[in-house]
Formats: C-alpha cells, sequence, structure tokens
C-alpha cells in the first residue's frame, strides 16, 4: 500500500526534488516553497548514485530511471535528511515511456532498503495518482511555466557569454543574480505575466548583452537527446562543462520546445486515433497564448543583436516535414530529429546526440536518423553517445574529441 502524502506532512516534511535542469529546476523549487512547502533540490553526485540506483532497480530498465532512483536513494542513506519526515516527488507522464512506472520502481526500492515509510508524490496533470498534502493549482503551473521559460532564456543567454567574457564567472554570477531575483518575485506573486514578464525577460537579455566578451572563433556545438540525458550533468557526465573546456560554445534546445512537443501531441492524438474534441480545441487555444510568450522572450534576445536567437517551435516543427512523421513521438520522437535541423539552421553543425541504455525509440530518432539529417544539411557533424552505467568517460569523450577534430579542420578551412 503506497504511502500517501497529506496535509499533515506538508507543514513538517521535506520534499526532495530530483535535479534535471540546475537553472530551470531552481526556480521551479521555489514554486514549491513559495506555496508553504519544504522542498530541497537534489545535488548529490558521483559514482554511489549509480551505485545505489543498480542495487535497488533492474539493470534492463532506461538508465534515467537509474540514475533519479540511485540520486534519491543515495541522498536519503546519506544522514542529511530525517527519512521520517522526507518525501520525494517524481513525475509520471502517462505516456508510453517507461517514465510513467519510475514511481512504482522507486517505491518497490524504497520497500528494499527498509524506508517504504517514506511516501512518493507523483506529480502528473492526469490524474494517474491523487495525494492529499499536494495539488498542482493553476497558479502553481502558472509560475511554474514562467519557471521554465526564465530558465530557457537564462540558459542560452549564458550558453552564449560563457565562453568569451572577459571576466571569467560573469555569466554564471548573473544567472544566479536573476534566479534570486525571480524567485523573490514568485514569493510576491509578481514577474510570470504579461507585462511584468516582458520587462523581466528584456532586462535579463539586456544585462547579459552587457558583459564585456573577447569574441573568437570557437567550435560551436549543440547537445541533443533523450530529455533526461540532454539536461542533466548527472546524466551525461557533465557533457556541457566537457566542452566549454575544450573551447566551444554550447547551444542546448530549450526546455519549453519538449513542453509545447507534449501538449501538440494531444491534437496530433486526436488527429489520429480521435478523442474529445473540445479537449483539443483547448488545448490548440491554450498553445497560442504559449507561444505569445514565447515570442516575446525570442524578442528580447532578439532586441540585442548580438545572440543566435533559436527558432520558434513552429519552425522547429516545419524543419520535419516529410522526415518523421508527427505521430512518431516516443523517446522525444520527431523533436529530435527537427532538434538537429534546427541547430545546423542556427549555426551549431556539430552535434552532440545522448543517448541512454534502455531507450529504444530514442536511439532510432537520434541515431537512425542521422544519416537522413547530413542528407538534408550536409555540414551536419554528429556524434551519437551512449551512455549506461558501464560506459567509461574516456571512451565518450575520447569520440567526442573525434568529433571535435573534424570540427576544428572546418573552421580552419572556412578562415583561410
Amino acid at each position: 500500500m503506497a504511502v500517501k502524502f497529506t496535509k499533515e506532512m506538508k507543514k513538517e516534511y521535506t520534499i526532495l526534488i530530483p535535479n534535471m535542469s540546475p537553472v530551470h529546476f531552481t526556480l521551479v523549487k521555489e514554486v514549491f516553497i513559495n506555496h508553504g512547502y519544504k522542498a530541497i533540490l537534489l545535488e548529490n553526485e558521483g559514482p554511489n548514485v549509480i551505485r545505489e540506483g543498480l542495487r535497488y532497480v533492474h539493470n534492463d530498465i532506461c538508465y534515467p530511471a537509474q540514475l533519479v532512483i540511485g540520486q534519491m536513494i543515495d541522498a536519503l542513506k546519506s544522514g542529511l535528511y530525517d527519512v521520517d519526515k522526507t518525501a520525494l516527488v517524481i513525475s509520471q507522464t502517462g505516456g508510453g515511456c517507461r517514465a510513467s512506472n519510475y514511481i512504482f520502481l522507486l517505491r518497490k526500492a524504497l520497500k528494499r532498503c527498509g524506508l517504504e515509510q517514506i511516501p512518493v508524490i507523483s506529480l502528473n496533470l492526469k490524474g494517474m495518482e491523487k495525494n492529499p498534502g499536494l495539488k498542482l493549482t493553476p497558479f502553481m503551473l502558472l509560475q511554474a511555466y514562467a519557471g521554465f521559460v526564465y530558465g530557457d532564456l537564462l540558459m542560452t543567454l549564458s550558453n552564449q557569454v560563457r565562453p568569451y567574457e572577459t571576466n571569467k564567472g560573469e555569466a554564471d554570477s548573473l544567472v544566479a543574480k536573476w534566479t534570486a531575483i525571480l524567485s523573490e518575485k514568485f514569493a510576491n506573486n509578481r514577474g510570470y505575466i504579461g507585462w511584468a514578464m516582458k520587462n523581466n525577460l528584456n532586462a535579463i537579455a539586456r544585462e547579459f548583452a552587457q558583459i564585456p566578451v573577447a569574441k573568437t572563433d570557437k567550435i560551436k556545438v549543440g547537445i541533443v537527446g533523450e530529455i533526461y540525458m540532454k539536461y542533466a550533468p548527472l546524466g551525461n557526465n557533465n557533457l556541457q562543462q566537457f566542452l566549454e573546456d575544450q573551447g566551444c560554445e554550447v547551444m542546448v534546445p530549450s526546455m519549453m520546445g519538449f513542453l509545447y512537443y507534449g501538449a501538440d501531441n494531444a491534437i496530433t492524438d486526436r488527429k489520429y486515433y480521435g478523442g474529445r474534441f473540445f479537449s483539443s480545441l483547448f488545448t490548440q487555444w491554450g498553445m497560442k497564448l504559449l507561444f505569445m510568450v514565447e515570442k516575446m522572450s525570442l524578442e528580447a534576445i532578439r532586441k540585442q543583436g548580438c545572440f543566435t536567437v533559436p527558432s520558434t517551435y513552429v519552425e522547429l516543427k516545419k524543419l520535419n516535414e516529410g522526415i518523421l512523421d508527427y505521430g512518431v513521438k516516443m523517446g522525444e520522437g520527431w523533436l529530435l530529429t527537427a532538434e538537429m535541423l534546427e541547430l545546423v539552421h542556427i549555426g551549431y553543425k556539430n552535434i552532440v546526440c545522448t543517448q541512454p541504455f534502455g531507450c529504444l525509440p530514442n536511439h532510432i530518432c537520434a541515431k537512425g536518423m542521422i544519416r537522413t539529417v547530413t542528407e538534408k544539411a550536409p555540414d551536419a557533424n554528429i556524434v551519437p553517445i551512449d551512455y549506461d552505467p558501464s560506459a567509461t568517460h574516456v571512451n565518450q569523450e575520447n569520440r567526442i574529441k573525434l568529433m571535435l577534430a573534424i570540427a576544428k579542420e572546418k573552421l580552419e578551412a572556412n578562415n583561410q
């Protein structure tokens, strides 16, 4: 019998949140705090995380599950938290991805290590599980959405400034500054709609544009792949840091693109399989509102005149026309292929494609589409990298270095 997170627990329990993207999830954590929850974003890493994952999760489940559950078990065993006053939260998509079952695997792991008294909260929008002590209100969802929008902007701009900044550390300091500012605004119910949001987006872009930089020719690299592996340093062995240490500028597609993709799938399902007409109509109306915010964010970047502006979701979707059917949606589906084409389109022709063990659809939509992508974009230089418990960092890094060597040759040839 699963332990429920009750209203009484809200006052005393600390909720541990797995960390997929440090910038985005730091802001999302503040949403929980602003609504009266004690929440901590997990930052524990190291080999013991995967050891705990392998100990309590079957080794044929996907690598992100082993990492997420391993991170939580490792944190609980660290002695930093009162296991009788701690709860865990995990997302549950309700779709075809095995991530829908992570919650059951986590509960099974807790039982095996004698911690079955810990409640596990399901974050889902489909009513799959309910916990009296945590209800996702429209207000919370609005703040979380704003957190992802701001997170995308901070990630995109800091990635374009960090490799060139004259005074090292300024970009990261600005990210920290705005994370604190936005957290305070959220606490006072400000900054996540309308003109207030527009002003914040413009101010963020303006301050990043004011950071002194020394522009030099650098290899531009994009990162795509399964959602967790693409963003989580724990999952991809600090891939972005490794690339920047090699002298690269890194672009990571927006997290909002994935959320738009998830909403868009509901419209596709209605077209392909039938379903509720009004639900599909409401989703289309909602996406038009979301696209207004997307336009506002991209316009803030464009105004500065010194940054590469990512494509809109509609433009991204058009890049996939005639390649993968829009009904292909497992393992990031057509979105992954479209993101590779978008990266090439905006100047990031060198791409690291991150695949986790245990996600066959992701391998098909990534590795399986590389030839098609290079036929459409001959300049694309793509390397697929597998991530699993037995994969060595050296092997992964050597393959990436080979890709970078080819990129360097092309860059030097273009400058002659």
